[in-house]
């Protein structure tokens, strides 16, 4: 069988750290100007005199490898490729834990903060770049992705002849995910009668969710078919460890949209503890290490495409808020 693997970068990995891919627009306003003048206007935060030292330097290279110049056509080039330079970056004092590795697979489990992969502020302290330079291997490449506030498995491929056939499996939707949540309690809850927004658990959600590029939050759209599924089952309430009444979940998605766990359970009346996304936009804050996203990332099995054999992965962690004591809370 053969898979698709995905065309090297042109530029190698450097301490754990690849090389970062810009599209060009090949038409619109911008197509009149120069690749520098759009460098320069999509990273205005930085001086223009540094966006054209790097140009000179031949910082900016196109497909092949060759350096862009600063007064190149916008149209001529599809894309430019370069590094980014984060001199500043704070470590993170979360660690991941690697739980399985062989030639082709390295499973991880990831804590709360830590991004998969670089992007923002982040670039050496994501679990990507940390895992390159712990196993010295420049082609390890996430398979999914966690958000960052989301703590648990993450499969991460070892090589690229075997990529594609891990890739596939998520594509095809061949791999079964189990998540757990905490929730503060529902108002009127009733453990004896177990209802979230007048649906009876366990429950399976269907909504459609739409993304839009510079938005902060997913939106549901109710005008078009579903594209989002998750089924909802109660593991118990009662009372954290920290006082709070909770409800605690397993989340198994049959999709994988952007923050689908996150939507579903928010449009329930059950927003997750700790979200600063739903069901409320909080203001942008430092993070709160005594209240992480109560989400967990527990399980994943598949049957491996190599081997053909049943896999299974468990997370060690767990989630601060679950109920310690159970019963009727609230």
């Amino acid at each position: 069988m053969m898979w698709n693997v995905s065309i090297p970068p042109p530029l190698p990995v450097v301490d754990g750290v690849g090389p970062t891919r810009l599209r060009l627009p090949g038409s619109g306003p911008c197509a009149s100007a120069t690749v520098g003048d759009y460098v320069a206007r999509r990273f205005a935060h930085l001086d223009p005199r540094e966006v054209r030292r790097r140009f000179a330097d031949g910082g900016f290279v196109d497909d092949d490898g060759v350096p862009v110049p600063h007064h190149a056509p916008l149209t001529a080039h599809r894309c430019v490729w370069y590094r980014r330079e984060l001199p500043d970056e704070a470590p993170l004092p979360f660690r991941e834990e690697i739980l399985h590795a062989d030639d082709d697979l390295v499973v991880v489990d990831k804590p709360h903060f830590l991004p998969t992969t670089p992007s923002g502020r982040f670039l050496r302290e994501t679990a990507l770049v940390r895992l390159r330079v712990r196993l010295g291997n420049p082609h390890l490449t996430p398979i999914h992705r966690l958000d960052r506030p989301t703590a648990g498995l993450v499969l991460f491929s070892a090589r690229p002849t075997t990529r594609g056939a891990y890739q596939s499996m998520f594509e095809q939707r061949a791999v079964r995910k189990v998540y757990e949540a905490v929730s503060a309690l529902p108002p009127g809850w009733d453990p004896a009668a177990p209802v979230l927004a007048g649906h009876p658990l366990p429950h399976v959600h269907r909504s459609r969710i739409v993304s839009r590029r510079g938005e902060l939050r997913v939106r549901t759209d109710r005008s078009g078919a579903p594209n989002a599924e998750t089924t909802i089952t109660l593991l118990g309430s009662g009372v954290s460890a920290a006082g709070r009444p909770v409800l605690h979940t397993l989340l198994r998605p049959r999709t994988g949209r952007q923050h689908q766990l996150r939507v579903h359970l928010a449009v329930l009346g059950a927003g997750i503890l700790g979200d600063r996304r739903y069901p409320e936009l909080l203001p942008d804050a430092p993070d709160d290490h005594a209240l992480p996203l109560q989400l967990l990332a527990r399980s994943l099995e598949f049957t491996d495409p190599l081997s053909g054999r049943a896999r299974r992965f468990v997370t060690r962690r767990t989630l601060a808020e679950a109920p310690v004591r159970r019963g009727r809370a609230g």
